[in-house]
């Protein structure tokens, strides 16, 4: 993850959007890298929701106090809450990140973790892909999956990957 941070941190107005509340792992690596945080809030009351309207007030708020706004973390199911984000919502913030180019960190790695009854995890790179054109092949998206937190339910040990879909070089 440090690695796609490092990338898209250019300088200290670039920023990240961020859930709140997050692991810690991303306020952290925007510290490292010298980023901003640009936290957007999930809304407790409703399951943890995430308001795709807020987020667009986020963005043009970052813009505007001298921010770029180069990618946002969706932590989906999300940790440390649990929800599972629907379908729809998902769809709203690829067409957010379409429109204002924002790279879309999906953080997937508790996909096998899903404990509430009738919610389906969906990834996003089949939410991408299944938008179709412009958004199947424009939509910058990197999707973090990890064998350790599903597969094998032991936290202790480390292993994990990602895979970027339509990253451009200017990235």
């Amino acid at each position: 993850m440090r690695i796609a941070f490092r990338t898209l941190i250019r300088n200290p107005n670039d920023g990240v959007l961020v859930p709140i509340p997050q692991y810690p792992l991303y306020s952290a690596l925007l510290t490292l890298e010298r980023g901003e945080l640009l936290a957007y809030y999930l809304k407790e009351k409703e399951n943890w929701a995430l308001c795709p309207e807020e987020v667009e007030e986020r963005i043009l708020k970052s813009f505007k106090d001298g921010f770029t706004p180069r990618a946002i973390v969706i932590i989906n199911p999300g940790n440390p809450t649990g929800q599972v984000m629907d379908p729809e919502n998902l769809k709203e913030i690829v067409r957010l990140c379409y429109e204002h180019n924002i790279v879309i960190l999906a953080d997937e790695v508790y996909q096998q973790n899903v404990y509430k009854e009738g919610k389906e995890f969906v990834s996003m790179r089949k939410i991408v892909k299944d938008l179709g054109e412009p958004y199947a092949s424009e939509v910058e998206l990197i999707s973090v999956n990890s064998i350790s937190k599903g597969m094998l339910g032991e936290c202790g040990l480390r292993g994990g990957y990602f895979e970027t879909t339509n990253m451009s070089k200017e990235t």
